[in-house]
């Protein structure tokens, strides 16, 4: 019976995958899957992960409303009981402990970031945001692409940009004026990082709305949960961005100006430079990434906040210690919950085999509570000053923009706490987390001045 169901349920998963991906590369409507498979699919689920409990004590299901709420008590199961889980769902293994994720995060000679090399895949990630950007990637071609890349963000480049956040961020909290309640990530968390990347690309205010539109769309597409409707608006999402992009692009490079779309159109290093289709690449990939993780940094970090308020106070009594209490936000409910990578040879990890091609799913925000690694890893500690958490990642896929999403965070933190000294979550609120596994963020989340 297990068989049946696991032979069922891949081919759904499959078949579903292949007629996805046809239909894309041919330019047709994206299929909708069937009622009988709407009703199927969670049951064969149900059975799969009931399999995996009684197995190992575990199991992994990233598709249920309560792991999206709170995988705290999912996480610490895995990591206690089956830290090198084997999931029947994603047909690849799950790995939860700091130490196994950090070290496959760093080995980017055993472990693939293209999804191209694996046997099976069922946790497709970020290929389709652009498959000719870094992010799926390998050395050589990601060495080449990052050395260029990084030309544009330098710290003094990253540094260059803080009076222009300020300004940014207290020209949100003005917005906000008399306001005695307001929902903090539509005034907040989600205007900022798309103002910011607006400006270091010189996107005219009057495109923001759409930009921010299309980049939604596209962030989608990390996400396993994404529908087929959804995946059709995010292709089209991508195209238009494209489309927009390119223009700017031939701009630039014909007449550079002080902006990042200038510094990647010129970059150049040993005589190599860019391709129009490398720069748009890097620049929705920027677009996207840079976008709803520094969303979900500054709404995580502002819930987490307003449920302990000794820590909040700890940010007005020490303001010039943010960037300490920032590390500590990212470790403890990180923006990005979920990475993978693909074996290229067969590695024992805890005691077993992964054998070549098979994913292994990282579990950055399980790593990132692993009591072997912190001290009361469960609780918030803004003093902690540990930068050992994986919420960037690791190695030569570390998070690009991880210094500009860092600068924005110790901005507005103690912006908005000295401007409301008496902020806490309004009455009656029910913040929610949305329903996706790669990037963790709030649907909104209401507070009270």
């Amino acid at each position: 019976m297990a068989t049946a169901r696991e032979s069922l349920l891949q081919r759904l998963l499959r078949s579903s995958r292949r007629r996805r991906m046809w239909a894309m590369r041919e330019g047709q409507p994206i299929p909708q899957p069937s009622k009988l498979r709407t009703l199927i699919r969670p049951a064969i689920i149900r059975g799969l992960t009931l399999k995996e409990r009684v197995q190992t004590g575990a199991h992994y299901n990233p598709l249920a409303d309560g792991f999206h709420q709170d995988p705290t008590a999912d996480y610490t199961r895995l990591r206690t009981k089956d830290p090198v889980h084997y999931s029947e769902l994603l047909r690849g293994w799950v790995i939860s402990r700091h130490e196994d994720i950090d070290a496959i995060l760093r080995d980017h000679k055993r472990f693939s970031n293209d999804n191209r090399n694996a046997s099976d895949l069922q946790f497709e990630g970020s290929d389709a945001i652009d498959q000719r950007s870094m992010l799926g990637l390998d050395p050589p071609d990601h060495t080449r692409l990052r050395s260029l890349v990084n030309q544009a963000f330098t710290p003094r480049a990253i540094e260059a940009w803080r009076p222009r956040i300020e300004e940014t961020v207290d020209e949100l909290l003005d917005a906000i004026g008399d306001a005695r309640r307001f929902d903090a990530i539509e005034a907040l968390a989600v205007p900022l990082p798309i103002v910011v990347i607006s400006d270091l690309l010189g996107i005219p205010r009057e495109d923001r709305a759409r930009f921010k539109a299309w980049s939604d769309r596209v962030a989608r597409t990390l996400e396993p949960t994404i529908t087929p409707t959804e995946l059709a608006e995010a292709m089209e999402a991508r195209d238009e961005l494209r489309a927009y992009l390119d223009v700017i692009v031939r701009e630039r490079a014909r007449e550079p100006r002080e902006d990042l779309v200038s510094v990647l159109a010129t970059a150049e290093e040993a005589g190599d430079r860019l391709t129009q289709d490398e720069v748009l690449a890097t620049l929705i990939l920027l677009l996207v990434a840079g976008n709803e993780t520094t969303t979900n940094l500054i709404g995580n970090g502002l819930y987490a906040l307003l449920g302990h308020p000794e820590q909040m106070r700890w940010v007005r009594e020490h303001p010039e210690r943010v960037d300490v209490a920032v590390e500590e936000l990212l470790r403890y409910d990180s923006p990005v919950q979920t990475n993978a990578r693909t074996a290229l040879a067969d590695v024992e990890i805890g005691g077993k085999v992964v054998r070549k091609g098979q994913q292994v799913i990282l579990l950055q925000g399980a790593a990132n509570h692993d009591p072997a690694q912190y001290a009361e890893a469960d609780r918030l500690d803004l003093a902690r000053g540990d930068r050992s958490h994986v919420s960037f990642g690791r190695g030569i896929h570390h998070c690009l923009g991880a210094p500009l999403a860092r600068l924005e965070g110790q901005l507005i933190f103690p912006r908005l706490l000295a401007r409301y000294p008496d902020l806490h979550l309004a009455s009656g609120a029910k913040p929610r987390f949305r329903d996706q596994v790669v990037l963790r963020g709030l649907r909104s989340l209401e507070v009270e001045v």
